[in-house]
């Protein structure tokens, strides 16, 4: 057990490196994922700790669900324009294998992203819209155009750091030329 812990923070570690190293843009595939997702429309992004903090991770918890590490959790937004409240969210988190759907949590297959648009984002959540715009923008200047549902993944945030400036979340659109 003590070994396989370490083995997990070894992969965690190794990542967060890949993650620091990363230039503020990038292009990027998108493995073929199994998720527990939940959708839910929240009153604005300050929610979403608690949402998952008090409903989604007991409830995974209590489905047995088996999360592979370093962990990959992210959210996609529903709405059809960036709204910093009454957001309609649906909070995605990667685990081994299918299982059975509950009234709060459903299992989905999410195919493979050929490329993707990375964008790492600093700071609080509130301050998305900033990071969405800046992506936009580059993708006009380089010819991309979006070609599926776009992702925001976190991976530092107020379970790690008290700072929310030292937040980091990564911007993922999939886009084509």
């Amino acid at each position: 057990l003590l070994m396989e812990r370490r083995s997990q923070l070894l992969k965690w570690m190794d990542s967060h490196k890949q993650i620091n190293a990363m230039e503020k843009f990038n292009i990027q595939s998108l493995p073929e994922i199994i998720v527990a997702s939940h959708r839910e429309i929240i009153p604005d992004y300050s929610a979403l700790g608690m949402l998952c903090v008090n409903k989604i991770g007991p409830e995974m918890l209590r489905l047995g669900c088996k999360c592979p590490p370093p962990g990959y959790c992210f959210t996609i937004e529903h709405g059809k324009e960036h709204h910093p409240t009454d957001i309609d969210i649906e909070y995605c988190e990667q685990v081994e294998e299918m299982g059975e759907d509950s009234d709060i949590i459903q299992f989905k297959r999410l195919p493979a992203v050929a490329k993707a648009l990375c964008m790492k984002h600093m700071g609080p959540y509130e301050r998305f819209h900033e990071s969405f715009t800046e992506a936009f923008a580059y993708m006009d200047e380089q010819g991309y155009k979006v070609a599926g549902t776009m992702r925001t993944c976190y991976i530092d945030g107020a379970w790690n750091q008290n700072n929310a400036e030292l937040w980091l979340s990564i911007i993922q659109i999939p886009i084509e030329a």
